[in-house]
């Protein structure tokens, strides 16, 4: 009876505080599920969007206050979410969020309105689950409005905290997170909210979150969010702060450990910021100034391998490796004021933890470090005097592209040396290369070219090639012979745009150094065999 009292005021178009009630009423029924057979009926959301449609803001706010709330506990049921896309919920809530943004700060209702705009921003959130309400979202402008109530309300953590799960929902989208990336405030409103509500973990690690969508792809937002004053500082904060909560609970987990009690494997809240908060810095370095200004940020840098220190990719997998990620990414920067050149030799003692665990994702990332800093002759000496050279040739059998190609960056490094060739030769590294060369070449041509150049290294000063390449001399003739047979790279089965890039890297790339290779072998080689070539 009361659901029809209401049905029937609604559609009446009553006003004033018949109206009041009535939507008071419709937030009650509609706040208890128990309703919910109840309020499964067409005519109720249409008469509820009729009233968000046509009553005045200032007049009648605390009516659509409590109207919206009605279609927010609605939103929370699957089954109304498509019908309020359909009955263009999305356009209408954007117009109502408009009008709220439009009331300035001094005006009477603003601070009324805050309790509005959580509802609305609730009921979006909701809505932005379904894709044709995303779709809406970005073709109407939302992007702007939300920036704006977002700037107007940043003292407003539970207006704030929406916002933010809609952005953070939106941006894991490439045309949203297009949009966002194009409105230039968004980046000083998130350095605002992260220095406000930096204790905040439900709201820090969101507005972390979207920044590495920001920052993932586009070079344009990793310099724009890098230029905004304090952004540096701004990470660097919370990094210090977030670290610090984690250290102290990995200690008291530690102590709960001895006592018998098991600490969870997923990662704790802290945690989570700081995986997202190290994606955030290994996004930004890819950026070729901006990278190389972070290389020289100390605090970063020292921030970084305090993390590989302290924690176990046993204890959290994904922090460890992002942080291995980043460190690789700024190793890249060989500038005279990097960080990294001047902790690098602690950087490569840490690392070892690292490259001797189980993790083959962690051990990967490791060895893409050795790979920068190896360029250094003093990472060489390390390298040797620990036999990590060892394990680099061993890391030529894994069979995996990505582990072989970084494993013989090493060692391309470490046979520039002349003095160090014995060592890796006697360890068996020819045999190796050219194994990696016979499974990989024509798959990966780069990968080819990398190998061919170590072995360029190898080669160097030949006198016999007996000596130096032993019996896998007549392997590698036959191998570099059948790779050079340009009838391999026009492979057929390729897509068009695959086997243009596949070509462009073997002629640039692969066979300059391939042909030189083979000549230097067959110019020092009298006998080369007639042995027939098996297709790749």
């Amino acid at each position: 009876l009361c659901f029809l009292c209401l049905l029937l005021s609604l559609q009446m178009k009553v006003d004033g505080k018949n109206l009041l009630s009535a939507c008071k009423l419709a937030f009650k029924i509609c706040k208890n599920e128990n309703n919910d057979y109840i309020v499964q009926n067409d005519r109720l959301l249409d008469c509820l969007l009729e009233v968000l449609r046509n009553e005045d803001l200032q007049k009648n706010n605390e009516a659509i206050f409590y109207c919206m709330g009605a279609i927010k506990f609605m939103s929370g049921n699957a089954v109304f979410l498509n019908e309020m896309v359909d009955k263009g919920a999305v356009e209408m809530l954007l117009q109502l969020m408009k009008q709220i943004n439009n009331i300035r700060e001094s005006d009477t209702y603003f601070s009324s309105l805050g309790h509005l705009l959580v509802q609305l921003t609730a009921t979006l959130r909701n809505l932005a689950d379904l894709a044709p309400a995303r779709c809406q979202l970005v073709c109407s402008g939302a992007v702007s409005e939300l920036c704006v109530a977002l700037e107007q309300r940043v003292d407003d953590k539970d207006v704030c905290t929406y916002i933010v799960r809609i952005l953070s929902k939106l941006s894991s989208y490439n045309d949203f997170c297009a949009a966002l990336a194009d409105c230039s405030r968004c980046y000083i409103l998130f350095l605002a909210l992260l220095n406000k509500h930096q204790k905040q973990q439900d709201l820090v690690v969101r507005i972390i979150f979207i920044l590495g969508n920001l920052t993932a792809k586009n070079n344009q937002a990793r310099e724009q969010f890098f230029k905004e004053k304090e952004s540096v500082n701004t990470l660097t904060s919370l990094f210090q702060t977030y670290y610090e909560v984690d250290l102290n609970a990995q200690t008291w987990h530690h102590d709960r450990a001895g006592k018998g009690e098991n600490h969870l494997k997923h990662p704790s809240e802290a945690e989570d910021v700081l995986i997202k908060l190290i994606r955030v810095l290994a996004n930004l370095s890819i950026h070729p100034s901006v990278g190389a200004a972070l290389a020289a940020e100390h605090h970063v840098v020292e921030l970084l391998v305090t993390v590989l220190e302290y924690k176990s990719i046993d204890d959290c997998e994904e922090l460890v490796i992002n942080t291995a990620t980043t460190i690789n990414n700024l190793s890249y920067y060989q500038v005279e004021s990097s960080a990294v050149q001047d902790k690098k030799l602690h950087i490569a003692e840490v690392l070892l933890k690292l490259l001797m665990s189980n993790n083959m994702d962690g051990v990967l990332e490791a060895v893409r470090v050795f790979g920068n800093l190896s360029q250094d002759h003093e990472i060489c000496d390390f390298i040797m005097q620990k036999k990590i050279y060892q394990f680099m040739i061993a890391l030529l059998d894994s069979k995996n592209q990505d582990v072989c190609f970084s494993a013989c960056g090493v060692l391309l490094n470490l046979t520039a040396d002349k003095n160090k060739r014995a060592f890796l030769m006697e360890e068996g590294v020819i045999g190796k290369l050219v194994d990696c060369l016979q499974d990989f070449g024509p798959a990966d041509w780069q990968l080819a070219c990398l190998v061919c150049k170590t072995l360029w290294n190898c080669s160097e000063n030949i006198t016999s090639v007996a000596s130096h390449l032993g019996g896998d001399t007549d392997t590698l003739l036959v191998l570099l012979t059948s790779l050079l047979d340009e009838k391999l790279v026009l492979d057929c089965s390729l897509d068009r745009d695959v086997r243009g890039c596949h070509k462009l890297h073997w002629e640039r790339e692969f066979r300059p150094v391939a042909e030189k290779l083979l000549e230097r072998i067959q110019s020092h080689h009298s006998f080369i065999p007639a042995v027939p070539v098996t297709p790749f």
